[in-house]
């Protein structure tokens, strides 16, 4: 199929699609006029590759687990390697946010002190 039958089978823009490809998580044959022609297992690799940025993969993480990932859903297949990948990610992840509830709390705790009119921001601090 060609970008713009996967474009609308998947309703990822073709700007969007062309830049998976460049990223290494769709691959694409070339036609002899040059256009993208994609196999018909590609829309499930899309879907794929969307479920797993919906979880706040990066794509280098995408491209090692696509490999292990087979169907239209994303199921993967335990692979070792993938495993510590996810797991790393999975760490990385709560690092964050744990991140960001701290600077949420101080955020919340200036606007509060802020709002009262108090001069001392006492209390605040991380």
């Amino acid at each position: 199929m060609r970008i713009g039958e996967l474009a609308q089978r998947t309703g990822v823009s073709h700007r969007l699609l062309r830049y998976y490809e460049e990223q290494g998580l769709l691959t694409a044959q070339r036609t002899g006029g040059g256009f993208r022609e994609y196999a018909p297992t590609a829309p499930d690799t899309v879907h794929q590759i969307r479920a797993l940025l919906a979880a706040g993969l990066p794509t280098r993480a995408i491209r090692d687990i696509l490999p292990c990932a087979h169907g239209p859903a994303p199921t993967l297949e335990p692979h070792p390697d993938m495993l510590v990948l996810l797991r790393a990610e999975l760490a990385s992840l709560d690092s964050r946010i744990t991140c960001l509830r701290e600077n949420r709390e101080i955020l919340a705790c200036y606007l509060s002190a802020t709002e009262s009119g108090s001069t001392t921001m006492q209390g605040c601090a991380p």
